[in-house]
């Protein structure tokens, strides 16, 4: 039994880097295959967005003289290569996915509509929504965010390299002590940077908790679907 029937899972696309310095790490990559695998036996509808800082970074390309907006369709352009990848690590799983682009951009995925997506879901079927909100100045946050409102999904997972939030980064602050549940208050009185404030206000104005956990342990999503307390729950 797990604690989750519909979920939003939130990737990184740096995690999928591995030790590499860039691209796909195809070990990273069937790892996350094979705990959405055991997830989906466990019958737990499963949403995913994945980011593309692994291949470009819109915003950071702004700051090296790219047009933003550019920049941006140049970021959404990347999580759709990030979406594709783990849409075939899936397939080679046995693992039935569908990508959903937010961009049409059919045969490479279909048009996303939050019909489509819930039937998706509701079939069985992962359902991998990629090029953010569409829409440049949004983040792969802020498009995590609406997703998992439109899908009626009972919590985000974001997956990170981190096991939960810290009251300092811990990897630069050695004394960073870990919150096992914090609200959505706290993060803004606090100036904690668990995800950008328009995708963190999304959360809490639409009741959606968030469960923040190292996604790069084997066996940890599992664990938090669960309920197991490994992660940080951030709640109203």
């Amino acid at each position: 039994m797990t604690a989750y029937k519909r979920i939003l899972l939130k990737l990184s696309g740096e995690s999928l880097m591995g030790n590499q310095s860039y691209g796909i790490d195809q070990s990273r990559l069937n790892e996350y295959a094979e705990q959405i695998k055991e997830a989906v036996a466990l019958g737990v509808q499963i949403g995913i967005v994945i980011g593309g800082g692994n291949i470009f970074r819109g915003l950071s390309g702004a700051t090296q003289g790219f047009d933003r907006v550019k920049g941006d369709q140049m970021g959404m352009l990347a999580t759709v290569i990030n979406s594709l990848a783990l849409n075939s690590a899936l397939t080679a799983h046995g693992v039935k996915s569908k990508v959903l682009t937010a961009i049409r951009m059919e045969p490479v995925g279909e048009f996303y509509s939050k019909d489509k997506a819930i039937e998706t879901l509701e079939s069985g079927v992962v359902a991998i929504f990629s090029a953010g909100t569409g829409n440049p100045y949004f983040t792969t946050d802020t498009g995590s965010s609406l997703r998992g409102i439109e899908i009626e999904a009972d919590a985000m997972f974001k997956g990170t390299r981190v096991d939960g939030i810290y009251t300092a980064d811990p990897e630069k602050d050695p004394n960073a002590t870990k919150y096992d549940k914090i609200s959505f208050d706290q993060i803004y009185h606090q100036g904690l940077k668990v995800m950008d404030l328009t995708a963190t206000t999304m959360c809490k104005e639409n009741k959606l908790p968030i469960v923040v956990f190292n996604m790069d342990v084997k066996g940890n999503f599992i664990k938090v679907l669960k309920g197991e307390n490994i992660g940080t729950l951030v709640h109203l």
